[in-house]
Formats: C-alpha cells, sequence, structure tokens
C-alpha cells in the first residue's frame, strides 16, 4: 500500500492548527467537503489527489486549518477546475485574536455602525473597561485561559476602545446598572483607575453614559443585556449575549421592539449629567 509519505502527502502537523476557526475558514472548508461528496469521493481518495493526508483535508474541511496555495490549486483541479475554490480563497481569513467566536460578526458590524447603543447589567460594557478590569474578567473565565490567551483578549478589548476616539462623528450611548460600577474588584486603587476610566471616556463628545440607579424600579430592560446598532444602509440590527453564545438579531419587528425598550430605558435613567455626578461621589468615596 502507498504510505503518505511516499506520495509527499503532509501529515497533521503540516499547519499550524487556527486557535480560532473564522467564518470564512468555515465556510470554505464546507465547500471543498461538498464539492469533495459531489464527485464521490473519500477523504482518503481526495487526500491522495491533492496530495495531502485524509486528516489534513479533515481539518481543512472543518475549517481548523488555512489551506496554503498548493491545496487550493490541487484541489481545483481534481474537482472539476470550476473556479469556485480559488475565488472562494481570496476572501479567506483567519479568527481574530481575543474575540469570541460568536462575537466576531457583531464586532465587524459595530467597526462601521454609524451609531451604537448598549445596555449592561452584569459588567461594566467591554467598550468603557479599564485594562485592569478586563484582565480581572478574563482571568476569572473558565475553562482558564493561558497567559497569551488572556493577553490577547485584553489586548482586543482595548483595540475596540479605539472607536470611540477614532470614530468622532458616531453616536455611542450607554446604560449601565449602578450596581455593575459598584461591584468591588482589585482593591481601591483599581476601582479609582475603574471610575477615572470610566469618566474620561464618557467625557468623550460623542460617548453619552446613563446609569440606572439601585433605588430605580422595575424597568424596560429586565430581561438582559442588548447592544443596537444601525449599519451606514440604514439598517437596525440588535445582539444579546448569554452563557457561551451570542445572537445577533435582524429581524425588523423584533430589533424595533429592542429599540422602544431601550429608547424607554433613556427615560427611567439617569440623565447623562446626573449620572456623572454619582460616578464622582463613587470615585470620591474610595
Amino acid at each position: 500500500m502507498t504510505t503518505d509519505n511516499a506520495l509527499g502527502l503532509t501529515g497533521e502537523g503540516d499547519w499550524e492548527r487556527e486557535p480560532d476557526p473564522s467564518d470564512s475558514l468555515r465556510t470554505f472548508g464546507a465547500v471543498v467537503q461538498a464539492l469533495r461528496e459531489h464527485a464521490g469521493l473519500s477523504r482518503a481518495e481526495f487526500g491522495e489527489l491533492v496530495r495531502f493526508s485524509k486528516h489534513t483535508v479533515a481539518s481543512v474541511e472543518l475549517g481548523r486549518r488555512m489551506p496554503d496555495e498548493s491545496f487550493v490549486e490541487r484541489a481545483e483541479e481534481a474537482l472539476g477546475n470550476t473556479g469556485a475554490l480559488r475565488k472562494a480563497a481570496r476572501y479567506l481569513s483567519r479568527g481574530e485574536p481575543g474575540i469570541a467566536v460568536w462575537f466576531r460578526q457583531w464586532a465587524r458590524l459595530e467597526r462601521a455602525a454609524v451609531s451604537l447603543c448598549t445596555y449592561e447589567c452584569r459588567l461594566v460594557p467591554g467598550l468603557l473597561q479599564s485594562v485592569d478590569y478586563a484582565r480581572a474578567v478574563f482571568e476569572g473565565t473558565i475553562p482558564l485561559l493561558t497567559d497569551t490567551q488572556l493577553e490577547a483578549q485584553v489586548a482586543a478589548r482595548m483595540e475596540r476602545q479605539k472607536m470611540l476616539y477614532d470614530r468622532p462623528d458616531v453616536p455611542f450611548s450607554f446604560i449601565v446598572e449602578e450596581c455593575v460600577l459598584r461591584r468591588k474588584f482589585g482593591g481601591r486603587e483599581k476601582m479609582r483607575a475603574l471610575l477615572d476610566h470610566v469618566l474620561a471616556l464618557s467625557a468623550v463628545r460623542n460617548v453619552k453614559l446613563q446609569v440606572v440607579p439601585l433605588e430605580a424600579e422595575l424597568h424596560a430592560c429586565l430581561d438582559g443585556p442588548v447592544q443596537l446598532l444601525e449599519t451606514p444602509e440604514g439598517r437596525r440590527l440588535a445582539y444579546s449575549e448569554g452563557q457561551q453564545n451570542g445572537r445577533l438579531i435582524g429581524d425588523p419587528k423584533e430589533v424595533s421592539l429592542l429599540h422602544q425598550r431601550y429608547d424607554t430605558l433613556r427615560s427611567q435613567a439617569l440623565t447623562p449629567k446626573d449620572s456623572w455626578g454619582l460616578l464622582e461621589r463613587l470615585r470620591g468615596a474610595l
């Protein structure tokens, strides 16, 4: 029987495994698998044709590996020379380090949005977190992250914050529960640093922060945190997040309802001026 080495096939260690597969890798892999199965080829048979092991073929099809140019060319030839794989390969991109798989699509939409609204009741919104606060959040992640993963997460979060300064024509609205800002972490110095950071960001002209005070009655967003944005084309979208998942919401009726809730909560929260005063009092009490 012909061995992989004799055929020049590469094994599982061929390319570095993608730590966090991107949507484009998964889509490309699905196309390869569909064309291979349509041709009636097993992974082992297809592997012989493209001179890569069946394990590498499986990794590409599952979006776990970035295919190199030789894989794309040989796969194209083996599957009919339709041009589909060559064209699809142009749009391949690796995963974004430090950004959860379920959040990537929303993160890309954020970067182009013409407005962004965020309600948070669990923790300080990522776009307002200090470095130490973000690191504390990721240090508490289960399963535990490696040092490299942790620093990648922190770096990605800080990179996202640049939007607040780099896009001065985009309005950013935040509504945060007071209990979130009172939750202690890392001692007084780190709490002061967090509140100073939030105050500095909320002083940016296009950023408005409102706090829902502890004494507030039941309000419109009790179903949980939500983010809302508008695209340059005028489409309104929403995003909600839970345990190990996130949901992008595009249904116009559902998005409209979430906007109504957010707008109602704006009237129920403290004004930006009063919210600033509350943050200063919290800062002064430390």
